[in-house]
């Protein structure tokens, strides 16, 4: 098998995460008292830009306020308290296929890895109260939010997966779910499988090398056999 290494990103792929988060921040604004709620429309296109800071930072400068770091941060702390609840209250689950093909990696010596730009605390959150307990050592590499200067579509993280991984991109598939993930995986010069999730379905995603709805879609069901063909 040609196939050494599957890298995971993790909100809308691991799990379809987005919505949790976006509840997470309008709630966080509401208790400052602010009197911004982000529908599912305003969500999709502030997903654009990547990580949750960023994202207040542009929706403050999209309604003319000036930049302000010390709040910005305090109401992304308080946002990833409340997803941080979500998590533990069960109510968020793995998308289908991911613990079939997790499974099937670990009972192959297919070595698995994660590269997100979320947060420490959120990845750990998840790995916890979705995949279970003792998750994390399943991906013997994990490279989030704090460990990269720029985040996707900036390839930086994959590249601090594959350095660590100590594999070239050729024996290495990536899955990602938005447009900026298959765009940071592509640029590291990895193969890219995209399961579009709630809120990125309508992106471009003609670099990938398969796009399906999920990795058990019937008609491109994603096992190792169809990963390993795609790097022949």
């Amino acid at each position: 098998m040609r196939l050494k290494a599957i890298i995971f990103d993790v909100d809308g792929t691991l799990a379809e995460t987005e919505e949790a988060h976006r509840r997470a921040f309008n709630r966080a604004f509401a208790e400052a008292g602010l009197a911004w709620r982000w529908s599912e429309a305003d969500y999709a296109a502030l997903l654009t830009t990547t990580g949750g800071r960023e994202r207040i930072g542009r929706y403050r400068a999209e309604i003319g306020l000036a930049p302000d770091a010390t709040t910005v941060a305090a109401l992304h702390m308080r946002k990833n308290e409340i997803y941080a609840e979500q998590l533990a209250a069960g109510e968020i689950e793995s998308r289908p296929g991911i613990m079939r093909l997790i499974r099937e990696s670990l009972d192959r010596g297919v070595t698995l890895a994660i590269a997100t730009t979320t947060s420490r605390a959120n990845l750990d959150g998840l790995l916890r109260h979705v995949l279970g307990p003792g998750s994390e050592t399943w991906f013997p590499v994990i490279v989030a939010g704090e460990d990269v200067a720029v985040k996707k579509p900036d390839p930086e993280v994959y590249s601090r997966a594959l350095a660590a991984l100590g594999l070239e991109p050729e024996v290495c598939v990536a899955i990602e779910d938005s447009k900026h993930g298959l765009a940071a995986a592509r640029a590291a010069g990895i193969a890219t499988v995209v399961t579009p999730s709630r809120f990125t379905s309508g992106q471009d995603f003609s670099a990938a090398a398969l796009v399906c709805s999920d990795l058990d879609q019937a008609e491109s069901r994603v096992d190792l056999a169809r990963l390993d063909a795609m790097l022949r």
